[in-house]
């Protein structure tokens, strides 16, 4: 990567990392593009050669924490073992959907969703539809489930590994590395006598 190419990489990450900052401790609706210009220390042409709206700003920094936080809990589907691989899958998946960034997050869209029903949407744009993708893959081709049964057999998975969020994203309960690597196993193991 030549100079010119790290110079906008690292205004590019300056943007995105004042953007996080600003959005989720003012909200999206609060967060002008000046607030970013000045956070992110330039000029707010600058900052529209970069991002040309504050929905593009946001769809970038969100796209930017999947990378981040994400780690690509989809490669442990490659393992051999098939219910290890989906085991593995599951704690990382629950892990990044109940770290404080994420939950963050989630906080932010639902304070905003009246406001800004837009932002929801590219929420949950974001990475999505490659995690459903892979699980699609791995359910048919190595659990051998049916492509018919596919989509309740992910929303019956998604829905178990999720169910404890509601309660830490209300504060009524936190989980521990140990109970969230429990809970995984758990709805794994219901998950596979289930479904094979």
């Amino acid at each position: 990567m030549g100079k010119m190419e790290q110079n906008r990489e690292k205004k590019r990450q300056a943007i995105i990392g004042s953007a996080k900052s600003l959005f989720l401790e003012q909200g999206y609706t609060a967060t002008s593009m000046d607030n970013v210009a000045a956070a992110a220390k330039m000029t707010k042409q600058t900052l529209y050669r970069y991002y040309e709206s504050k929905e593009v700003l946001f769809s970038a920094t969100l796209k930017q924490m999947g990378i981040d936080g994400q780690a690509d809990f989809t490669k442990h589907l490659q393992n051999e073992d098939s219910g290890l691989a989906l085991l593995n899958f599951s704690t990382d998946f629950l892990r990044f959907h109940l770290s404080e960034e994420h939950l963050a997050t989630y906080r932010l869209l639902v304070s905003e969703s009246q406001q800004a029903p837009e932002i929801v949407q590219k929420f949950f744009q974001q990475g999505e539809h490659e995690i459903n993708a892979s699980l699609e893959q791995f359910l048919t081709q190595r659990l051998n489930i049916s492509a018919a049964v596919v989509p309740s057999a992910l929303s019956i998975l998604m829905g178990m590994l999720l169910a404890p969020r509601h309660g830490v994203l209300l504060g009524l309960t936190t989980m521990t590395d140990k109970e969230i690597t429990l809970h995984a196993s758990n709805a794994t193991q219901v998950f596979l006598k289930s479904f094979t």
